[in-house]
């Protein structure tokens, strides 16, 4: 998704390089071109009004005019503007003072909420840690068996006294998962929550019931990139009912544009959070974070 972007701005700074002092035209035409490539991407209006605005300004201003390379440095401007629209800050987890850290993923159905609950859970492992994974979603056929290959594959045990399918009581299962995790000396409890096809009342009363249950460290609202620009909404949705603390985009190894992360940074859900927020964490396929939600904070996964 980034790469084609940044291919896009690649060929439009491709003709700034050959000039040693821009004129009001060249900053105009060099504008015009990158608007062109974030809309391109799928990038919402408001957000590249405010981003072409703030290029043009400071593209117009001494650091350009007495610089001694300026196509250059209108480079570093828009790189600079773009890291600050996507979060620009990084921050590791908050874990809790006094363990375990307990981490609620949440998110619409088929978002990726049990692959990336493993991912976590793997890296959270080879960082020194001891995770268990918690079987919250008991709604989705075989999401509890699920969630046990998953973790069986990264090494880390799951907590999961429900069968599922329907059958057993999430709250209850989250708020037992504590006392375990206190038992066998976990230090990290990653909670995997039911989804649903669309944001509703049940799901928000569900994922309610749970934080209050557990009152985690860590909420994280996991979305689906592909979905466009449709994933600020919802996400909006879920800060205005629930609240959370980031926003994690999965399946970015797709073809999917950049209307929700670009968005995440500067929409409400991103900023309204009460809690300290973090800024941008990603993580590959090989599960590693190095940063993480914008926002509140935004995630990025590639693999779903």
């Amino acid at each position: 998704m980034f790469e084609t972007l940044s291919d896009r701005l690649t060929t439009v700074f491709s003709s700034l390089r050959s000039k040693g002092r821009l004129s009001e035209a060249d900053i105009n035409a060099t504008a015009r071109e990158i608007r062109v490539a974030l809309l391109e991407a799928d990038v919402a209006l408001p957000v590249v009004k405010d981003f072409i605005a703030q290029i043009k300004e400071r593209a117009r201003g001494s650091e350009v005019s007495q610089a001694l390379n300026p196509a250059q440095q209108v480079v570093k401007i828009v790189n600079e503007e773009l890291i600050n629209i996507l979060g620009g800050e990084t921050r590791r987890i908050r874990f809790a003072k006094n363990p375990p850290t307990v981490i609620m993923l949440a998110g619409l159905q088929g978002a990726g909420k049990t692959t990336l609950a493993g991912k976590l859970a793997r890296w959270l492992k080879s960082e020194g840690h001891a995770p268990l994974l918690v079987a919250a979603d008991l709604q989705r056929p075989n999401a509890v068996q699920q969630l046990q290959v998953v973790g069986e594959r990264a090494s880390v045990p799951v907590f999961a006294p429900e069968p599922g399918s329907g059958v057993g009581d999430p709250v209850d299962v989250a708020r037992r998962s504590i006392d375990q995790a206190k038992h066998a000396q976990h230090d990290v409890v990653v909670i995997d929550t039911a989804g649903r096809l669309g944001i509703d009342a049940e799901m928000m009363q569900q994922a309610i019931d749970i934080r209050d249950a557990v009152r985690p460290d860590e909420v994280l609202f996991v979305v689906d990139a592909m979905v466009g620009q449709d994933a600020v909404n919802t996400a909006q949705a879920f800060m205005d009912g629930v609240g959370f603390d980031g926003v994690v985009l999965t399946k970015l190894d797709g073809d999917a544009r950049a209307a929700p992360r670009s968005r995440s940074g500067t929409s409400p859900a991103a900023r309204s959070c009460s809690r300290p927020r973090a800024r941008s964490w990603r993580t590959s396929a090989s599960s590693t974070p190095t940063g993480w939600p914008g926002a509140s904070s935004t995630w990025a996964t590639s693999s779903p």
